[in-house]
């Protein structure tokens, strides 16, 4: 008898593990944290902003995110810009920011999001980006404040007194209505989605942290299935292998 082929029985069961992790959807972008820079820890400062903050000890944020309906020219909008500010890198660490929201909400308002991040100089050296790092900013600032000048921002990597180095980054995510319907209210004011901001750094810059548990799963029930269709195949093939003839008449 032919023995059954091992392969499927792993390949279902990998199937089945995967399956119910694809309960939402992700959008995400992947990059290097880039040089320390010294900032100063006088007024003005980047904490001046207050904008939510991911680092690799506090990695996720849940929030919403308010959208927009992308718009034509001559005046293109790809989605409403929310700014995050990610500090204290690790330079040459690759890492992941990921965008997640769930699948139930997409399938009734479903929303496009695009993930970039940007080096503090390149921020502040842009017209279109400082303005509107500065247009949210200004929605998170407290009643009756007044707008802080720009923090500035120093490549020189001595310390210096009134000065913190750290690798620090700006994430800026767009997030469009991705939809058409009748009703006018939901064209013109799009509601905001609820997502889960992650950050992700990997491991020996080759697999996400949080994948570790996941694959190590994987791979357990893989060996574990292989055994067991090991056992089963050589079970099925002793019970239905023709008898020796001697043997039977003896």
């Amino acid at each position: 008898m032919k023995k059954l082929p091992i392969h499927f029985g792993v390949l279902s069961a990998l199937t089945s593990t995967i399956i119910p992790f694809a309960t939402a959807n992700v959008e995400k972008t992947i990059f290097l944290g880039p040089p320390p820079v010294n900032i100063p820890t006088q007024k003005p400062t980047l904490s001046d902003l207050n904008l939510p903050s991911l680092t690799p000890g506090n990695s996720s944020i849940r929030t919403e995110l308010d959208r927009v309906f992308p718009s034509g020219p001559p005046d293109p909008v790809a989605g409403q810009a929310t700014w995050l500010l990610l500090d204290n890198l690790v330079p040459g660490q690759r890492y992941e920011v990921r965008v997640c929201w769930s699948a139930v909400w997409s399938s009734k308002e479903p929303t496009s999001f695009d993930l970039e991040v940007f080096e503090l100089n390149a921020v502040w050296g842009t017209p279109e980006l400082i303005q509107s790092l500065a247009e949210y900013a200004s929605t998170r600032q407290p009643p009756d404040s007044e707008p802080e000048p720009q923090p500035q921002v120093h490549h020189d990597t001595s310390d210096e007194t009134g000065e913190r180095s750290s690798s620090v980054l700006l994430l800026r995510v767009l997030a469009a209505a991705d939809y058409f319907t009748d009703n006018a209210e939901l064209m013109m004011n799009p509601p905001s989605v609820l997502v889960d901001l992650i950050l992700d750094p990997f491991l020996l810059n080759v697999l996400p942290r949080s994948l570790l548990p996941t694959s190590g799963y994987i791979v357990v029930v893989a060996i574990v299935t292989w055994i067991v269709a090991r056992w089963t195949a050589s079970y099925l093939g002793s019970i239905t292998r023709p008898r020796d003839p001697a043997k039977k008449q003896q």
